[in-house]
C-alpha cells in the first residue's frame, strides 16, 4: 500500500515537471520574516532604552549647566536695574535661571568688609563666574577671583582704570572685564545750563573711599568752567555723614548734581527732602534718580547697561571668549529723563528741545 502511494506521488511530480506547472510553497514562515518572541522582546527593550535616553536628555535641559554668583554693593534702584538687566542679557543668549543657570545673589549693603566676605562665599561654592555690581564689589571680586581662578564680569564701574581693573589702554588686568557707567559729564552740564540759565554753582556730594566718584569729580571740575559753573564738592565717609554734609552743601550752591556714588545714592531721599525745602534743584545721573525726585538727568538706562554686561558674561560662560580678552565697554548713548512734577514744584519749565527728545518723562514722584 505504501509503495503504491509513493509510486503515485512520483508519477504526479513527473507529470508536473513535464507540463511546466510546478508550484513550490514553503511549508512554514522563516524566522527572518516573522520575529520570534525573543526578537520582539529585544526590539521592545531597545525602543524603551531610546525613549529613556530622550527623556533624560530633555530633563537635562532643565538642569543647571552654569552657576554664577552676583554680588551687589548696595541696595538702590540703579544697581537693582543692573542686576535685572544682567540676567535678561544672559537669557537673550540662552542662559536662563531655572533652566540651565543657578544664581547665588548677595548684597553687601554698602559695606566693604561684607563685600569681601560675599566673594569668599562665592569661591567656596565653586561658581563658574562672578558678576560684580559697582566698583567696591568689583575690586573685591577681582582679588578673590584671581586667587581661585574664577572669571569676573563687572558692571556699574565708573572708571575701571582708576579702580585698577584695567590698564591705561582699557585692557583687563586679569580674568576680569565688564561695563562702565561713566557719566556723560559734558552732556549733563549742557543740560543743567539749558534748564538753569542763571545758575553759577553746582554742588556734588561723594564718598571719599570710592575711586569712581573721585574720578567723576575731577572730570566735572575740568569741564565746568566751559559752561560758566563752579563745582563745590562735599566728601563723606559713610551714610551717617550725609544729613549734616547736605545741610552745609545746600547752603553754598544753586543746584546739586548727583553721581553714581553708591553711598550717596542710597541716601538720596534725605538729600532730596532737604533740597526741596530750600527750593534747590537736584539733578540725577540716571533714570531711577529722576523717578524718585531728581529734576532731570542726561543719564544712562541701567537695565540696558546690565543687558550689555550679561551678553559679555555669556561669551565667557560658553567659552567663546575669556574675560582677559575683552576690553571693558561703555554704553554708547545717554538720554534725557525729566520729572515734570518736580519741575512744577520748583517753578521750572523744561526747554522744548529737551522734552522733544526725552527718553522718558515722569509726571509723579515715586515713593
Amino acid at each position: 500500500m505504501k509503495k503504491s502511494l509513493s509510486a503515485l506521488l512520483a508519477a504526479a511530480m513527473t507529470m508536473s515537471l513535464l507540463t511546466g506547472c510546478v508550484t513550490i510553497e514553503p511549508a512554514e514562515t522563516t524566522a527572518s520574516e516573522t520575529p520570534s518572541t525573543e526578537a520582539q522582546a529585544d526590539a521592545s527593550s531597545a525602543e524603551e532604552t531610546e525613549k529613556a535616553a530622550d527623556t533624560a536628555e530633555n530633563e537635562g535641559q532643565d538642569t543647571a549647566s552654569y552657576t554664577i554668583g552676583i554680588g551687589q554693593f548696595a541696595e538702590h534702584g540703579s544697581l537693582d536695574n543692573c542686576r535685572e538687566g544682567f540676567l535678561a542679557g544672559l537669557a537673550e543668549e540662552g542662559i536662563e535661571e531655572g533652566k540651565n543657570l543657578t544664581v547665588y545673589f548677595e548684597n553687601a549693603q554698602a559695606d566693604g568688609g561684607t563685600a569681601s566676605q560675599i566673594m569668599t562665599n562665592f569661591a567656596a561654592k565653586n561658581v563658574d563666574l562672578i558678576c560684580a555690581i559697582a566698583t567696591p564689589m568689583a575690586q573685591s571680586a577681582y582679588s578673590v577671583g584671581q586667587k581661585n581662578d574664577i572669571p569676573v564680569i563687572y558692571t556699574a564701574v565708573t572708571d575701571p582704570i582708576a579702580a585698577e581693573l584695567a590698564d591705561a589702554d582699557g585692557a583687563p588686568v586679569g580674568e576680569i572685564s565688564g561695563t562702565s557707567d561713566k557719566l556723560p559729564v559734558e552732556q549733563q552740564l549742557q543740560m543743567i545750563r539749558a534748564i538753569l540759565p542763571d545758575a553759577e554753582t553746582i554742588g556734588i556730594m561723594y564718598t571719599t573711599s570710592e575711586v569712581n566718584s573721585e574720578s567723576a569729580i575731577a572730570e566735572y571740575k575740568a569741564a565746568a568752567p566751559d559752561y560758566g559753573f563752579t563745582i563745590v564738592e562735599s566728601g563723606v565717609s559713610s551714610s551717617a555723614d550725609i544729613p549734616l554734609a547736605a545741610d552745609t552743601l545746600l547752603s553754598q550752591v544753586d543746584c546739586v548734581t548727583n553721581l553714581t556714588d553708591n553711598t550717596v545714592v542710597a541716601s538720596l531721599p534725605v538729600i532730596l527732602d532737604k533740597a526741596a525745602k530750600l527750593n534747590i534743584p537736584v539733578f540725577g545721573s540716571e533714570i531711577e534718580q529722576v523717578r524718585i525726585g531728581c529734576l532731570a538727568s542726561m543719564g544712562l538706562d541701567y537695565i540696558d547697561l546690565g543687558k550689555q554686561t550679561g551678553r559679555m558674561a555669556a561669551k565667557v560662560l560658553k567659552g567663546e571668549a575669556k574675560a582677559s580678552e575683552m576690553n571693558f565697554e561703555i554704553i554708547e548713548e545717554a538720554a534725557f529723563y525729566g520729572n515734570t512734577k518736580v519741575a512744577e514744584n520748583l517753578g521750572i519749565t523744561f526747554p522744548d528741545d529737551l522734552t522733544a527728545n526725552a527718553k522718558e518723562i515722569f509726571t509723579e514722584i515715586a515713593q
